[in-house]
């Protein structure tokens, strides 16, 4: 079972995820942190900005992020590149050759996947993945009826997914059909995986991939198969979770060096 950590707010669950890797990255100062997109993570590169801004070092951190639109340009403000290179990269001093996004350009597209996994698996792999959850229970991006043997790969987008990324664009049109994104075995690799999820938009998804069955109908379920596991959801996400009291249990009498 995952430890599930219920939080008052979005901006008190970045903090706590915040505050974990900073102590790992005092021990193990290249640290590989796996990032996400979308506005979910939002919270907790913010408090990794403040313990920057306090003089904790991230120069030496590696990052790898989970995916990128096929056929945007480099320089959209929202392809996946730019959105890491804002938010962690230049926002916490990280130097730009450590950090690695897929390559979601139209030439070479073939071997994008594959090119990733070299990297991924050349570098030794990731310490912590941060991972939001869609409303269609996606994990990256990979869909209801991803394998959860799944490797780095293209993948094509549901329409739901599409409406719901439409926020960051100016029109449904302009949201790519395609993307680049690691698998959920790639995922799975990972040495700890922290699932984050604010709102009561997420509360059903939430539900199903922490206390439903292990299903490829439901991707997020597939962390219920990974032996270190955080969740980190607010009161709303966590609206429906039938063991949210077990989970404030263990929350409230965890040993003091249990952080996550």
């Amino acid at each position: 079972m995952a430890e599930v950590r219920i939080v008052e707010s979005p901006q008190a669950g970045g903090a706590l995820v915040a505050d974990h890797i900073v102590s790992q990255i005092l021990v193990k100062p290249d640290y590989t942190l796996g990032v996400a997109t979308g506005s979910t993570p939002l919270p907790v590169y913010a408090a990794l900005r403040e313990r920057s801004a306090a003089g904790v070092d991230f120069s030496r951190m590696s990052a790898f992020a989970l995916d990128e639109y096929v056929g945007i340009p480099l320089e959209h403000h929202e392809s996946y590149h730019s959105v890491i290179d804002r938010e962690v990269t230049r926002s916490l001093g990280l130097d730009p050759a450590r950090v690695h996004v897929p390559d979601g350009s139209l030439e070479g597209i073939q071997t994008a996947g594959e090119r990733y996994e070299s990297a991924l698996t050349g570098h030794g792999g990731v310490d912590l993945q941060l991972l939001g959850i869609g409303t269609t229970g996606h994990l990256g991006f990979n869909e209801p009826g991803s394998s959860f043997a799944s490797l780095t790969r293209v993948k094509t987008l549901t329409e739901q997914t599409r409406v719901d990324n439409t926020r960051f664009f100016d029109s449904l049109e302009e949201v790519p059909i395609h993307c680049v994104t690691q698998g959920l075995g790639t995922i799975l690799r990972a040495r700890h995986l922290v699932l984050l999820a604010f709102g009561e938009g997420k509360a059903e998804a939430l539900a199903a991939a922490v206390e439903g069955p292990v299903t490829a109908s439901m991707p997020g379920s597939a962390i219920q198969l990974h032996a270190h596991v955080t969740v980190v959801v607010d009161e709303a996400a966590a609206s429906r979770l039938k063991h949210d009291d077990y989970y404030r249990w263990a929350q409230a009498n965890s040993p003091d060096w249990q952080q996550l």
